[in-house]
Order: structure tokens, then C-alpha cells, then sequence
């Protein structure tokens, strides 16, 4: 078992940014692939980074190329999402997710994810 909990959520204005985290305990954590997904209200919930056993390898999604960034620390059983030039459509809820399958640089589904956080919310206002 894995447990991860997600933090560094919050209210920002348009171009701002946030820095969430997400703790993991349980298990060896250098052995799980990481991604953040998100969760727009009334919609599904969308990939959005991920990153290899290392920190070596990342993907992202298209929309967020260029703004988030997704890094790990091994040592602290943390992953993280940099978030800069935030946007009103990123508002969601952030989740973190883990696996014990390889990276895959593409788009990954969320079930291909065991393990989830409970979520935290990114609110960007205009």
C-alpha cells in the first residue's frame, strides 16, 4: 500500500503561481512511477504530468507544456507540480497518483493508477 497526500492548493490570481506537493508513505517510493491529474468541476478527470522512477524522464499534457513542471525528491517521499502562468481553466482539483508499471511518455489513464490522493483544490480567478 501506498498513501499520498496532497498539499499546496489554494486561491491565485490569473499569471500567478502555486507550488503543490504530495507525500507519499507505505512503500519505497523510488520504485512508483508519479502523475498529476486534475479534475475541472462537472468534468472528468484529465492527465495532466508524469514522472519516471528517477526524476530522469517527464511527459506532460499539451495544455500545460511550458507552465507546470513536475519534479520529484526520493529522499523526502515527494513529488511536486511547479505551476506558473496559471490560467482560470486550470482551476481543479489536483490529484496525485502512483504505479509500479514503467514510465510511459504519453498520455496516461487513470486507470492504469492504483493509488490516489485524496486531492487538492487550485482555484484561479480573472
Amino acid at each position: 500500500q501506498v498513501q499520498l497526500v496532497e498539499s499546496g492548493g489554494g486561491l491565485v490570481q490569473a499569471g500567478g503561481s502555486l507550488r503543490l506537493s504530495c507525500a507519499a508513505s507505505g512503500r519505497t517510493f523510488s520504485n512508483y512511477v508519479m502523475s498529476w491529474f486534475r479534475q475541472a468541476p462537472g468534468k472528468e478527470r484529465d492527465f495532466v504530468a508524469t514522472i519516471s522512477w528517477s526524476g530522469a524522464q517527464t511527459y506532460y499534457a499539451d495544455s500545460v507544456k511550458g507552465r507546470l513542471t513536475i519534479s520529484r525528491d526520493n529522499a523526502k517521499n515527494t513529488v511536486y507540480l511547479q505551476m506558473n502562468s496559471l490560467k482560470p481553466e486550470d482551476t481543479a482539483v489536483y490529484y496525485c497518483a502512483a504505479r509500479r508499471e514503467p514510465f510511459f511518455a504519453g498520455q496516461n489513464l487513470e486507470l492504469e493508477y492504483r493509488y490516489w490522493g485524496q486531492g487538492t483544490q487550485v482555484t484561479v480567478s480573472s
